[in-house]
């Protein structure tokens, strides 16, 4: 369901997450119940693709914060929550434990790509 945002579902879901808490309960078991009813009579297979990460290069002197915004912006269609777990793990290493930028953000580009692959092959 896209209703013009940027990506995919996003905005839409917490648009309607944001709606949804703010109904009382039997109202938002009846926007539930229309929103299964809706999915029900959705053609199969007309999901729209998957878009492609944008082409932003990597720049020769990059810290690790500016690395995740770079690659936010070129795997925007990936949910950060899914991300959060590695990325934090990757961040806490460079700066409790030294780890150089470098070697986190080469990481940090193969963990953003894999999940990529992974949403865009499904489950």
């Amino acid at each position: 369901m896209n209703m013009g945002g940027r990506n995919k579902g996003g905005e839409t879901a917490r648009r309607l997450s944001e709606i949804a808490g703010k109904l009382p309960e039997e109202q938002r078991r009846t926007l539930l119940q229309f929103a299964e009813f809706l999915l029900a009579q959705a053609p199969e297979g007309t999901e729209e693709p998957l878009p492609e990460p944008r082409a932003i290069p990597r720049p020769e002197q990059e810290s690790v914060i500016k690395a995740m915004r770079r690659l936010s912006e070129t795997y925007f269609m990936v949910e950060r929550g899914k991300l959060l777990h590695e990325t934090s793990a990757l961040m806490a290493q460079h700066v409790m434990q030294g780890r150089p930028a470098h070697e986190v953000i080469d990481e940090l580009e193969v963990v953003f790509a894999a999940q990529y692959e992974r949403v865009r092959t499904g489950p």
